[in-house]
């Protein structure tokens, strides 16, 4: 289920879920790609919004595990 909706998602969207994995905030996430913070929070609602989950836990815990049953 939600290795279909991994599929989904955006090569920004990918790189802002990575940083949001390694725990950086909204604005060094900005930074790091070079975007507005408004524009890194349009990134973030929209993965929630594909995994349908309702914060940033549960979409770094449910996208981990699709994309490690992608890689096996």
């Amino acid at each position: 289920m939600y290795t279909e909706k991994v599929r989904t998602f955006t090569k920004r969207e990918m790189e802002v879920l990575t940083l949001i994995g390694e725990g950086f905030s909204t604005k060094h996430i900005a930074e790091q790609l070079f975007i507005s913070v408004n524009t890194v929070e349009t990134h973030r609602r929209h993965l929630l919004e594909k995994m349908e989950v309702k914060n940033s836990m549960q979409l770094i815990k449910h996208a981990t595990h699709a994309l490690w049953l992608n890689t096996n």
